[in-house]
């Protein structure tokens, strides 16, 4: 996954070579931008932002993100569908 902060327009952008990319409206500060990710894929999947944490990439562009509670294709079907 890629995240833009700072974005004029948050929400999920689509995919670019196999990365999802979000945005976020917050700015890479004090983990703000990370805690604004979490949210916007929680409310993408379905799930309590509690069950979504970056386990990768706190200070970078790239993160890796885990959902809990939620199956792989389950959750691919989900975004695709937030996307449009």
């Amino acid at each position: 996954m890629r995240l833009q902060p700072r974005a004029s327009r948050p929400g999920l952008a689509g995919w670019r070579d196999g990365v999802l990319i979000a945005r976020v409206a917050a700015p890479p500060v004090d983990g703000k931008a990370n805690a604004a990710l979490c949210k916007l894929l929680a409310g993408a999947a379905g799930v309590p932002p509690s069950r979504v944490s970056v386990v990768r990439g706190h200070t970078a562009r790239d993160k890796t993100v885990r959902f809990e509670g939620v199956d792989e294709p389950t959750l691919r079907a989900m975004l695709e569908r937030e996307m449009g």
